[in-house]
Parts: structure tokens; C-alpha cells; sequence
């Protein structure tokens, strides 16, 4: 019933003696090529399903690293970018104070009087006054009522002159007074400070006056504390007040009062230095007109 075929070892060394002159007949005249390639056609698919695997487990394996070296240079470059940043607005705040140092001596070149630079130190915080500290006081041959600018115009007066720092009352306060002149017209005024850092008022200007908006109010001279001819500031407001001799004029101040670090002190080419015992820094009564702080 059952068919008995040849052995298995029988079975092994006909295919190997197969095997053997096939692999001489296609070695000698390339018979087979073409089952070769048909063959190899067949199973290119399993060996793409079987190089798959790790295919993609290179592929997740490259993305991690990648993403991982990423985060790394991506954190690297924050930090680079938060030093950076520190240091250029080091950078800027040494540019700005450059520019304005070259300002304040372009302002100066353009002055005949002696100058001396000095830089803020404090500011009073009293809602009513407006004075601010100076880093530079007597040793320096300060004085009081020494003329204070920056370099857009006057910013105020020395009121107090220590060792070694001085008091200075800016325009806006509401104790100082300024004459002053308009620049078109050549009218003397007064400008006031109202304690606000825009506006200044110009009082007893009558209504009929030939001022205009925009008309720049410099220095006259007059009293001999102020030299003639600085900018002080510019009319912004002009109301005349029918039933009254005066309008009311406003003004806004030139210099930069709130926004300034470094300013100049000057001396005009008539000032006699203060001596001690010379009353200088008495305290004197204030006259409408002069240069002198007016006593609130």
C-alpha cells in the first residue's frame, strides 16, 4: 500500500550533485541567469518585509538623537542668546550715554563760558519742589545761582553748594523765576514754574501783546544770573481773558528736566567767583524781574 522512494541521504546527495552541476554549467556558461533574476524579482518583497524592522528602528533611533542634540543646541542657544541680550543692552545704555556726553560737549564747544560737567544724583521726591542733587559741589568752585543747562536749554539754578555735592531748583518748580525774552520780538517776561515738568507760566502779558504759539522765550540777562541768549522755552498756549489786562501764556520748558542724567553747570564770562564771609549764600529778598530763586 505504501510506496517506499529513496532514502533521505539518498535524496541529499542527488541534490547536492545537482547543485553542483548546475553552479558549474551557469559558472562556465550563465545558463541560469535569467531564472536568477526572475527568482531574485520573487523575493525582493520578503527581503524588503524582512529588512523593515530594522529599517525603522534605525530611523526612530536616528530621530531621537537628533531631536535629542536639537533640544541640547536649542537650550545652548537660549542661553547664548539671554547673554547676548544682557550684554547689548549693557552695550546700549553705554551708547546712550555716550551720545549724550557728546552732546553736552558739542553744546559746550559752542559756549564761550567756562563749563563743567556734572551728573544727577537723586531727585526730591516732594510733590511741591522740584530740585534735584549734583554730584559736584565748592571744591569745583561751584556757586550758588550758578546757571544750570542740559543741552536743549536751561534747566534751573544752584540753590546750595556743599563739599561735595550741590542743590539745584529746576524751572518747574513753583519757588523759581527766570527773565526771560521773546526771541522774535525782543518783550521781556517772567517765566514761573507752575510744578509740573511741561508747562511754565508767562504771567503779565497783556492781551493785545504781539506773541505767538511756538514763540521761543531765551534768557535777557537781566539781574545778571543768567547770561543772555540761552533757550528756555517754547509758548505752547496763548489765552487772552477779556475784562482782565493780562492773558494767560503757557510755555513748555526746552531742557529735558525729568529725562536727563548728565548736565552743565557754566560760568559767564562776568561772574566773580563767591568768596567766604561775602554773603553769597545769605538768603536775599526777591524782586519781580530778577534772577533770583523767589522765596515761596
Amino acid at each position: 500500500m505504501f510506496v517506499r522512494g529513496p532514502s533521505v541521504t539518498a535524496r541529499l546527495i542527488l541534490v547536492t550533485l545537482l547543485s553542483i552541476a548546475l553552479m558549474a554549467v551557469d559558472h562556465r556558461q550563465n545558463h541560469l541567469e535569467t531564472i536568477r533574476g526572475a527568482v531574485s524579482t520573487v523575493i525582493y518583497p520578503l527581503q524588503l518585509a524582512a529588512d523593515v524592522p530594522a529599517s525603522v528602528v534605525g530611523a526612530l533611533s536616528s530621530a531621537l538623537t537628533s531631536q535629542r542634540d536639537l533640544r541640547s543646541e536649542l537650550e545652548e542657544l537660549k542661553r547664548e542668546r539671554l547673554f547676548l541680550e544682557a550684554e547689548l543692552q549693557r552695550m546700549a545704555a553705554l551708547e546712550a550715554e555716550n551720545e549724550r556726553l557728546r552732546r553736552l560737549f558739542e553744546s559746550s564747544r559752542a559756549l564761550d563760558e567756562r563749563l563743567e560737567i556734572a551728573e544727577i544724583l537723586s531727585v526730591d521726591l516732594d510733590p511741591f519742589s522740584r530740585q534735584v542733587v549734583l554730584n559736584k559741589g565748592s571744591p569745583q568752585e561751584l556757586y550758588r545761582g550758578q546757571p544750570v543747562l542740559d543741552r536743549d536749554g536751561v534747566m534751573g539754578q544752584l540753590t546750595h553748594v556743599g563739599p561735595v555735592s550741590s542743590t539745584a531748583m529746576l524751572l518747574t518748580d513753583p519757588a523759581h523765576a527766570i527773565p526771560v525774552q521773546i526771541n522774535r520780538t525782543g518783550r521781556r517776561a517772567i517765566a514761573v514754574g507752575t510744578g509740573s515738568a511741561e508747562r511754565l507760566d508767562v504771567p503779565y502779558i497783556p492781551n493785545n501783546a504781539d506773541i505767538e504759539t511756538g514763540d521761543l522765550l531765551v534768557t535777557s540777562g537781566l539781574g545778571g544770573r543768567f547770561p543772555s541768549g540761552y533757550p528756555v522755552a517754547r509758548v505752547t498756549n496763548i489765552e487772552p481773558r477779556p475784562g482782565e489786562s493780562y492773558a494767560r501764556v503757557d510755555a513748555e520748558p526746552l531742557a529735558r528736566i525729568h529725562r536727563v542724567r548728565e548736565v552743565l553747570l557754566v560760568w559767564s564770562d562776568g561772574d566773580e567767583e563767591p568768596s567766604e564771609g561775602s554773603g553769597a549764600n545769605e538768603e536775599k529778598p526777591i524782586l519781580p524781574g530778577s534772577d533770583e530763586v523767589i522765596s515761596p
